[in-house]
């Protein structure tokens, strides 16, 4: 069930067409479709606002497409995550509205366009081999309706390529930061802007970087009070949740720029 199924009961329901127990029930029982090796919910969007997401990795390109089709069937958005070219081409060759975007690894059958959107999440990188856990982000955000600006290549080994920006990161409504190596470049952010950063370590950087994890450790021991942490490369999550708090902060009319608090 999607928004517009949910709209129809309730119109149904007004006009006597069902009962108050009938659309109890069919509220109620959360439908989902059962395919065997996954049972895709069609009832997230009513909960969340938003479709469920296919992670695609461990996924056979058969079962990816499938689960597309069942939710391009119900008339739901369709995102997944951590795609690659052999399921987005077994996929296309039957659902022709998908598009690749092979950067982030995603596929959607939603056209992002870089200016549609409302509000503002600032997407950031420190390097440019951050880049595919960045654009997972903006993308994802995009999708869930945010407007998304991306800013790559601007760590703290050459701080004043962010600086140059400070204007344009002081506007977002959220931040998502991507680091590897120290991760040292979400703390930067923090200090810089009022809104709420989500760092994200990448598993990007030499062997004592542990594939992300000395990243990780360094972000959850900022000092900045904004800056909260996502897992090693979930581009994903941060994205979602910074598209959440763009959209809590428009609809209770939060302003970004306004200055912090001042440290006791």
């Amino acid at each position: 069930m999607n928004n517009k199924d949910l709209r129809a009961l309730l119109d149904q329901l007004r006009e006597g067409a069902v009962d108050t127990d009938s659309a109890i029930e069919r509220i109620r029982a959360l439908p989902f479709a059962e395919l065997g090796y996954a049972k895709v919910d069609l009832h997230r969007e009513v909960r969340h606002g938003r479709p469920e997401v296919i992670f695609c990795a461990g996924k056979t390109p058969e079962q990816v497409k499938g689960i597309i089709r069942i939710l391009l069937n119900a008339g739901q958005h369709v995102l997944a995550t951590r795609a690659n070219d052999e399921i987005y081409h077994h996929c296309a060759e039957e659902l022709e509205s998908l598009i690749y975007h092979p950067t982030s690894r995603i596929i959607t059958n939603l056209k992002l366009d870089e200016e549609a959107g409302e509000g503002l999440v600032m997407v950031i990188s420190a390097g440019t081999s951050d880049m595919p856990v960045a654009e997972e982000a903006a993308l994802t955000a995009r999708s869930c309706g945010a407007r998304v600006e991306t800013l790559f290549d601007v760590g703290v080994a050459g701080l004043h390529r962010l600086l140059a920006h400070t204007t344009r990161v002081q506007k977002a409504r959220a931040l998502v930061v991507c680091a590897g190596m120290e991760g040292a470049l979400p703390s930067v952010v923090g200090g810089l802007v009022a809104a709420p950063v989500i760092a994200v370590p990448t598993s990007i950087g030499y062997g004592a970087s542990f594939h992300g994890l000395a990243a990780l450790l360094g972000m959850l021991n900022s000092c900045a009070p904004n800056v909260t942490v996502v897992n090693i490369d979930n581009g994903f999550g941060a994205g979602y949740v910074a598209s959440l708090i763009n959209r809590t902060s428009l609809q209770t009319n939060i302003n970004p720029e306004a200055p912090a608090h001042k440290d006791s």
